[in-house]
């Protein structure tokens, strides 16, 4: 009677250790746009591939894209914070009240690229260095190439700009174009293709790749290439549920975080970029102007005078500026 007690008992573990490991936790990933997006492809679908396959048994990470759970781009941190997703892809300019340090990725002029900027911006994520982030762990952190002004009216230097309004992604980009002569239209992205067909607004603060991601090139065929800074993109999990977590999960998401996300998106993205350069410069109804050294002399110019205003607000704001310019240096040493 005992044996056979003790072997029911013995089944029933077996039988339950299999039913716990069949089921696996579901987490929920918010991205207000198309699953078909180069922004996709590059920041999204690598870590939802990875963590989805390193941790079948364990975790599915199920996306809900095109604005399911929410369309305001600018709302997506609350998406997360309040529970309606577990991950979501932010884009931290649009709320700078609660990610003022992220600023200082967007000066202008601070960068060469895609790659210096993504790497850095994920070395201050990893330093704690940025306010802000305190309520989310961060699984990517990212930052386009330096956007460039697209737009429906003609623009063959920096005198063109004058008067023109400019849709902008950031209260720097205001300063920046404000300093170029233009007039800083704050809109999100995914305003930026019906405003320029409306009149609205005469163009736009664009990096290349959303130039296509969001329509924007159907209606913008005058493209100046004079290059002013990054938007930073970040794609984070709430910190509450990532802590709830079994820790061999947790394990999981971490692996394919931080640097792992970085690399990925430089690729893609970097790759996106060159083909929408491309099919621009191949297209006879486009113009396509890059500045003088005369328009990148008044440029610069501009650039160094935000980069010091911003940086004299606080000494924080100087601080983070050295801070960016010591991690920009141990880059060019590592490579």
């Amino acid at each position: 009677m005992f044996k056979i007690a003790t072997l029911c008992i013995l089944l029933l573990s077996v039988l339950t250790a299999r039913v716990a490991s069949a089921e696996s936790i579901e987490l929920s990933l918010a991205f207000f746009s198309s699953d078909q997006s180069a922004t996709y492809l590059a920041a999204i679908k690598p870590f939802i591939d990875a963590v989805n396959s390193d941790g079948h048994d364990q975790v599915k990470i199920v996306l809900y894209s095109g604005g399911v759970l929410g369309r305001d781009i600018s709302q997506q941190p609350e998406v997360v914070l309040d529970g309606k997703a577990d991950i979501a892809f932010v884009v931290p300019g649009y709320t700078p009240a609660r990610f003022p340090d992220t600023s200082v990725v967007e000066l202008p002029g601070l960068f060469n690229g895609t790659r210096d900027a993504t790497l850095v911006y994920t070395r201050l994520i990893a330093l704690n260095a940025l306010k802000g982030y305190d309520d989310f762990v961060v699984v990517g952190a990212y930052v386009t190439e330096p956007e460039t002004i697209h737009g429906r009216l003609p623009i063959a230097s920096i005198a063109d700009l004058k008067g023109q309004r400019i849709r902008v992604n950031n209260p720097l980009d205001s300063s920046t174009i404000e300093k170029l002569g233009a007039i800083p239209i704050p809109l999100q992205i995914t305003k930026v293709t019906g405003a320029i067909s409306s009149g609205e607004i005469d163009g736009a603060v664009v990096a290349r790749t959303p130039l296509s991601d969001f329509g924007i090139k159907r209606v913008a065929t005058n493209h100046y290439f004079l290059r002013i800074n990054g938007a930073p993109l970040a794609l984070v999990m709430n910190r509450r549920k990532f802590e709830a977590l079994p820790k061999p999960i947790q394990d999981i998401i971490h692996k394919y975080s931080g640097a792992w996300s970085a690399e990925r998106f430089i690729e893609v993205y970097d790759r996106s970029d060159v083909q929408i350069l491309e099919q621009l410069k191949a297209d006879p109804k486009r113009k396509v102007v890059f500045p003088s050294l005369s328009d990148l002399e008044i440029a610069h110019g501009a650039f160094a005078a935000v980069i010091a205003e911003w940086a004299a607000k606080s000494p924080h704001n100087g601080d983070l500026v050295k801070l960016v310019e010591a991690e920009r240096a141990k880059l060019g040493a590592s490579r």
